[in-house]
């Protein structure tokens, strides 16, 4: 898979140039294989990329600036979007590509963080699972520590 990256080579816009040269920066850094595509010598690439932006990612005049960003013929983003996935980590997935062997996870929902600290918590000291009489029993200990907590505290506020 190959990523198209629009710009325009004689742009006039300091702002554009700075954000086409960040992204190609990066995908060079990441060493992603990417396809500067010129809009401004080349009349098919500008037809293309306008007509392939969907009308949601169009700017109110209708006519998008580079650069524009995408995977084969799939859209990923303008340079706003890659941006924000750029400062959350997740540019792989912004790009449509799988994370290079020995990258880090992508990050965990909140709900499968919550099971996994449950299921370490649900582990005895040897790593072995708990029985649940053995869970019911170490709750039943909290319990009564956490009485013995709460009347210690109430003899002293006497």
């Amino acid at each position: 898979m190959v990523i198209k990256v629009f710009l325009a080579s004689s742009s006039g816009s300091t702002a554009i140039k700075k954000k086409q040269q960040d992204v190609l920066g990066f995908l060079e850094a990441l060493k992603v294989d990417y396809a500067p595509l010129d809009i401004a010598c080349n009349e098919d690439n500008r037809m293309w990329m306008r007509e392939n932006v969907p009308v949601e990612k169009k700017p109110t005049n209708g006519i998008p600036l580079p650069p524009q960003i995408f995977n084969e013929e799939s859209y990923c983003g303008d340079y706003e979007t890659f941006f924000d996935a750029k400062e959350d980590n997740a540019v792989y997935a912004f790009l449509g590509l799988p994370p290079p062997p020995g990258s880090k996870k992508a990050p965990v929902k909140e709900e499968e963080a919550q099971e996994e600290v449950e299921d370490e918590e649900a582990k005895g000291e040897d790593d072995q699972p708990v029985s649940e009489e053995e869970e019911e029993l170490r709750q039943l200990e909290e319990e009564e520590e956490e009485e013995v907590t709460e009347e210690a505290e109430e003899e002293e506020d006497e």
